[in-house]
């Protein structure tokens, strides 16, 4: 997997360089751009009533916020200090007390009135709650009755009619290793994390093309790459302190380019706050930006390999690393076939990038020694995730950027727990240390001493719409045990999920907060469990990190909410009332035994029982995943693999629609404003050409719309790619097709096509079958 050790830290330099500055306007002044001090004053003010906590936190936990993997205020990339406002954001789910008694028995309906920022900031669970259908209040319980109750409906019922998933609210690998084997013990595959609706398509392409499921390389090898490519990335609003990565590239030379249908103003010009030049005057990020169609990125990416193959032909070894193609690779006659067949015409049409920008492209990677791919949720969240992320593989294998210095392909990670969620076994197609396969069953099935259900289990999106399965059937999803998430704002069409999670017999919501999801009722009753974080875990926990790196965040000395219980410790004590006669076989009395078994069960991880202080980490598989060329597939070799064109086509006069994040961390939203445009929660980026064509002025009332939904919003103009348009998520899920998944890793599909029209236009047929003729219009003429 490889053998070389991490370089540790390296230094910024010391001198500045005013040609990578934005402006010579001192803090950005007048600038549309992210108010970091005024932010930061915001946090200390609402972390005031226990301000040596919060401190203690931020300097000796790891972030629970992105996967970067800052401990305390440093991390393994660069030497100085590391905060960003996402993490500072997150800081109060840590610190803030209790819900007062008299909000959190107030009338359920009073209460739904909230939307989950407002709920968030009620404060946290203080104890089990419960709440039965006619119930106008929640009830306090004791965890007994609580614990009792779920047990008693999980031992009535078939193991397929329950189902666990886990979000990666700083979640551990502790909890995500402890609920994946309870859930086994219990009967149950059907057990899912936050990972599915983000970078699923991510590991389930790297493993059929490289053999591996995570970033083949390390934060430290963009610094100084030749090229370094953000694909569907805006790393700067969603993992601020890559920036400061950015800024390091930029000083030894390296070229940034982005590829998005959105010309991010954050990721061409950034004031880095941690960098007291760039935080003064800013630093220009981007040196090209393509952007490409929604969905047009295979496109655009096999017409950078027919560019490749064409120069092959003038002159041999101009494009194409041949000894790593010839020594590393196959698959590679097949694809430089099936690339030769594409027509231009039709690849600058899928794309929207011209033949001509495809060349300068093809060119720049065609020069580069060196090249990093980092890419995020612009790749996944498509039908055609997997597909998306194997033609990442084949650009880099193509140019031999594997396993090496300064090189590789990274799927960078947005929340601190879920890279080790499938590496613990919180997945319904994994087991920790390998696939859910006869084998790697069998040799778990050694370490945990009892039998493994051999059925496949489903993915959360499946298990949701099987609670509207007949109360017969045997995969009726009945019990629903979920810690954190809230589905009703990170899955397509809202509405069916509400009805979903109301037909569950039993929902238990395992959390530090309430969200809009916890008050929704079910046929029997709802139980929430209050859980700690991860910095009140007693013995420390554990998080890994995109670049692999497994931190331990030590428990750390503070304010205890009354009857919150370590999540890995709940599902214990559950799992031990169901099966009471073999409570011996999941039984921990410390997460350190928990790291001990870890160590056993995935090979990756060995060396995690020995974390046991702050500053404890260690890199599984070494800096470079496939070091040398060597893959970890039957025959060592890497897989090309030939990618047709999705069908991606929009009728004329309709736009492609796709989401994109504001001042939010996942689907928490912090800020009505994005601070990277101006734009407000529901206005609907459009270029101005495409707006002008519609006659549609910006801040005009609009309506989009198809035949899953309706969004009213103002239209914004902005830098996208013409023919297509940009709304906020979780808002835009409305216009989302439910049960679309994509076909090997399970992703929803989070694009669409859609109408857009001025709002009086819509409304003035809206008694008419105007609006339905429009809709039935668009779906002819896409399928």
């Amino acid at each position: 997997m490889g053998k070389t050790k991490h370089q540790g830290p390296v230094r910024l330099p010391k001198s500045p360089d005013p040609k990578h500055w934005v402006s010579w306007v001192p803090f950005g002044i007048g600038k549309v751009k992210p108010k970091h001090i005024r932010d930061t004053a915001k946090v200390v003010w609402e972390n005031k009533d226990s301000l040596p906590y919060a401190t203690r936190i931020l300097t000796q936990g790891v972030c629970d916020g992105c996967a970067l993997g800052v401990g305390g205020l440093k991390d393994q990339t660069l030497t100085g200090p590391h905060v960003c406002t996402t993490r500072l954001n997150v800081l109060r789910l840590n610190t803030m007390p209790a819900i007062k008694k008299e909000i959190l028995f107030q009338d359920i309906d009073d209460l739904r009135k909230m939307d989950s920022s407002e709920l968030r900031n009620l404060g946290r669970i203080p104890y089990p709650l419960s709440r039965e259908p006619g119930d106008k209040k929640f009830k306090r319980i004791s965890w007994d009755e609580a614990l009792d109750r779920a047990a008693k409906k999980i031992k009535s019922i078939d193991p397929r009619q329950l189902a666990f998933f886990l979000t990666a609210r700083g979640i551990t690998n502790e909890s995500y290793y402890a609920a994946g084997k309870v859930a086994r013990f219990l009967g149950t595959n059907n057990i899912d994390n936050a990972s599915r609706i983000c970078h699923s398509p991510s590991k389930t392409a790297l493993k059929r093309s490289l053999g591996i499921g995570a970033s083949s390389c390390s934060y430290m090898d963009w610094i100084g790459t030749d090229v370094l490519i953000f694909w569907g990335s805006v790393a700067a609003n969603n993992q601020p302190v890559s920036t400061k990565y950015m800024y390091a590239a930029k000083r030894k030379g390296t070229k940034i380019i982005v590829i998005n249908p959105y010309y991010e103003p954050s990721m061409d010009k950034y004031w880095i706050p941690s960098v007291p030049e760039s935080a003064l005057f800013g630093t220009k990020l981007a040196d090209d930006v393509y952007q490409v169609n929604i969905g047009g990125d295979i496109a655009f990416m096999n017409g950078i390999m027919k560019h490749w193959f064409e120069m092959e032909k003038k002159q041999p070894g101009s494009a194409i690393d041949r000894d790593f193609i010839n020594s590393h690779t196959r698959g590679f006659t097949e694809l430089k076939k099936h690339v030769a067949d594409q027509d231009w015409s039709v690849l600058e049409k899928s794309s929207g990038i011209t033949k001509e920008r495809m060349y300068e492209f093809a060119k720049l990677l065609a020069r580069s020694k060196s090249g990093v791919f980092v890419w995020s949720m612009g790749l996944t969240q498509h039908r055609f995730g997997t597909d998306n992320i194997s033609q990442v593989a084949n650009l880099a294998m193509l140019r031999g950027f594997i396993g090496r210095e300064k090189c590789g392909v990274m799927p960078i990670r947005g929340h601190s727990g879920v890279q080790g969620s499938g590496e613990m076994g919180a997945d319904p197609f994994v087991l920790p240390g390998g696939e859910f396969d006869n084998e790697n069953r069998k040799r778990i099935e050694e370490i945990w001493k009892f039998k493994i259900p051999d059925w496949q289990g489903d993915i959360i999106g499946v298990s949701l719409e099987n609670a509207l399965l007949p109360d017969d059937h045997e995969r009726k999803l009945k019990v629903l045990y979920t810690s954190g998430g809230n589905f009703l704002e990170t899955m397509p069409d809202p509405g069916f999920v509400k009805q979903c999670l109301e037909n569950t017999d039993v929902r238990i919501h395992q959390d530090i907060i309430l969200n809009t999801s916890t008050l929704l009722d079910a046929k029997e009753q709802v139980i929430v469990l209050p859980a700690m974080t991860r910095y009140e875990q007693p013995g420390g926990g554990t998080s890994t990190s995109t670049e692999r790196m497994v931190y331990f965040s030590p428990e750390i000395k503070g304010p205890r909410i009354e009857e919150a219980r370590a999540e890995w410790e709940i599902y214990i004590e559950l799992a031990k009332r169901v099966k009471p006669h073999k409570a011996e076989l999941v039984d921990y009395n410390s997460a350190e035994e928990i790291r001990e078994e870890i160590a056993k069960a995935n090979p990756n991880y060995e060396g995690i029982q020995h974390l046991k202080k702050k500053g404890d980490v260690f890199q599984w598989g070494g800096a470079w995943l496939c070091e040398g060329g060597i893959c970890p597939t039957e025959d060592g070799r890497g897989i090309l693999l030939p990618i047709s064109l999705p069908e991606v086509r929009k009728p004329e006069g309709h736009f492609y629609l796709t989401t994109r994040r504001g001042k939010q961390f996942n689907s928490m939203i912090y800020g009505k404003q994005d601070p990277n445009n101006n734009a407000d929660r529901f206005d609907v980026l459009i270029h101005r050409a495409d707006a002008k064509e519609l006659g549609i002025a910006e801040g005009e009332a609009i309506v989009v719309y198809n035949r899953y939904g309706v969004f009213h919003g103002r239209a914004k103009y902005d830098r996208t790619r013409r023919g297509n348009i940009a709304v906020y998520w979780p808002e835009g899920n409305v216009l989302m097709e439910k049960k679309v998944y994509e076909r090997y890793a399970g992703m929803p599909e989070y694009n669409t096509a859609v109408i857009v029209e001025k709002a009086e236009t819509y409304h003035a047929h809206k008694d008419t079958k105007y609006v339905e003729r429009r809709v039935e219009e668009l779906e002819t003429e896409i399928s």
